[in-house]
Formats: structure tokens, C-alpha cells, sequence
């Protein structure tokens, strides 16, 4: 087996801050189970300030002060949590551990029954950390960070939508249909694939482009090298939905475009060791039966 190039470390396992799935209060069970197993192990656990109340409790934190008093951060839930949680401490460069209670969970790896021997493990420095590329784009004024997508969209069902698309400056196509999707390669597997794209190993630097119920047959998904700049200027008149993550949503008018580029940090996650990319998507695609 390949062995992967990151070797980075945690300079220390002294401090973990647990966000849990919101909207989720039937979490706090879990929460004290996963607060008594860290500290069984000498980790200290702090609490996200919205979880907290969420379970009742009245010690949390913000997201910010959690992420300059811990040495990694937990997400408890699925891979939408995990993707929250990425994207709120991306300016922070803290690693995140993900616990899966959700059903897919191509990210968050760790279930709470393989917890214990994770957390032996992680005492041990026998896990790694993944580096992913994020995005980093802008509508008008607003600027944005994504881990897994970008998706532009019409904003009405009863008609197509056309998207000029432009790499450094110079024009390479015009989609016409539902949409187009611009992936990271950890969000190839999402929506990405369920459109009928191509799935790409996630410590890979490259933008995937992926057009959604295109009216024209010879349209493709197309992979590049994330070293480009990427804009896509809306020509419909009805303007356009730009939907990051599948979480956060601006609106686009005609002849206003959106700009899209790799973004300037990676986020960090943790994993065990045996994880192994081809091994989960035989597991989660159910390859071979």
C-alpha cells in the first residue's frame, strides 16, 4: 500500500472542542460518553457554546474561543456537520476529528464503538492527518469557503439556466441547462457523483466541473488543475442560486459573475491510520455486489 506524503503531527493531545449535529438535543448521551472516554485518556473536553445549550449545559464556548484553547476540534454527527465545522475554523487551521452518527459518512470515519481504540491511538501517534483543498470564491461582495461544492443553479424550475464560464480571463464554455456543479476533490463524492461525475482521490489539487441536466449532449465533466482561476458570469435573465456546501445561499442577477480559485489554507482532519480511500468507497458505494 502507498504510503501518504503528509506526516504531520499534533504538537500536543492535551485539549479537544466537541460541536454537535444542531438541532439534536437527544446528542447529550453521546456527549457525556464521548467527554468521559477523552478524559479517561487525559484529554481535556470543551464544549461549543450552541451545543451546549443545545443539551442544557451552561459552559460553552464560541466557536473562536474554542479553537485558540484546544489542540483539535470533534464533530459529532455526519459528514454535514463535519462540513460546518471545517468551514467555520478554516481560518484557524485546526485539525477535526469526525465521529459518525449519520449514515454515509465518507468523512467522518470513526464510529463511537471504534472510539476507544482511536483515542489509544491517537495517545500513541498512530494516525494521520489529511490535508483537503478548500475553495475560496466571491459573489458581488461576498466572499466564501467550501470544502465540498459549489453549485449554481437556476432559481426557477421551469426553465434552463445559461452560464458563460471563463479560466484566467479567457471564455472555454457556455452551459445550458440546470446548472453547473464546481467540486473539490473531497466533494466528488457528493453531489457530484450523484449527477453522474467523476470520483477523485481527495488529497488530489484539482477543480471538478460538472454541468447538471445539460441541454446539450456534448457537454462533459471536465477536471483541471486548481492553479486556475475560474468565473462564471450568469447571462439569464432571471439570474441564478449560487449554493455553497448545500448551507449557505446568495443570489445572483444577470451579467453578474462568480469567481472561484483554490483557497490559501487546507482543512486538516483526522484519521486513522488504516483508513484507506478505495477501501471506504467499496464500503459506502458498495462496489462489487
Amino acid at each position: 500500500m502507498k504510503v501518504e506524503k503528509n506526516s504531520q503531527k499534533l504538537k500536543s493531545i492535551n485539549t479537544a472542542g466537541v460541536i454537535l449535529k444542531p438541532s439534536s438535543p437527544e446528542l447529550k448521551d453521546e456527549y457525556l460518553n464521548i467527554k468521559e472516554l477523552f478524559e479517561n485518556m487525559d484529554i481535556k473536553i470543551l464544549i461549543e457554546i450552541n451545543s451546549a445549550k443545545m443539551i442544557g449545559l451552561n459552559d460553552g464556548l464560541t466557536l473562536d474561543e474554542l479553537c485558540n484553547k484546544v489542540d483539535f476540534l470533534v464533530s459529532v454527527g455526519g459528514d454535514g456537520t463535519l462540513l460546518s465545522v471545517s468551514r467555520k475554523s478554516f481560518k484557524s487551521n485546526i485539525p477535526v476529528l469526525g465521529i459518525n452518527l449519520g449514515t454515509l459518512g465518507f468523512l467522518t470515519d470513526i464510529n463511537m464503538d471504534e472510539l476507544p481504540k482511536f483515542l489509544n491511538d491517537l495517545k500513541s501517534d498512530n494516525y494521520k492527518i489529511d490535508e483537503r483543498m478548500m475553495v475560496e470564491g466571491s459573489v458581488n461582495l461576498n466572499k466564501f469557503v467550501a470544502f465540498n461544492d459549489i453549485v449554481i443553479t437556476r432559481k426557477s424550475i421551469s426553465s434552463m439556466i445559461k452560464i458563460n464560464a471563463k479560466i484566467d480571463g479567457k471564455p472555454f464554455n457556455s452551459y445550458f441547462g440546470d446548472g453547473v456543479i464546481i467540486s473539490t476533490p473531497t466533494g466528488s463524492t457528493a453531489y457530484n457523483l450523484s449527477v453522474g461525475g467523476p470520483i477523485v482521490y481527495p488529497l488530489t489539487e484539482a477543480f471538478i466541473i460538472t454541468p447538471v441536466a445539460p441541454h446539450s449532449l456534448t457537454q462533459r465533466p471536465l477536471v483541471m488543475p486548481a492553479d486556475f482561476e475560474i468565473e462564471f458570469k450568469i447571462s439569464d435573465s432571471q439570474g441564478a442560486v449560487v449554493i455553497v456546501d448545500g448551507q449557505d445561499i446568495y443570489e445572483v442577477e444577470q451579467n453578474e459573475s462568480i469567481k472561484i480559485k483554490i483557497a490559501s489554507q487546507k482543512a486538516k482532519m483526522l484519521h486513522r491510520c488504516e483508513r484507506n480511500f478505495f477501501e471506504v468507497l467499496n464500503e459506502k458505494l458498495a462496489w462489487g455486489n
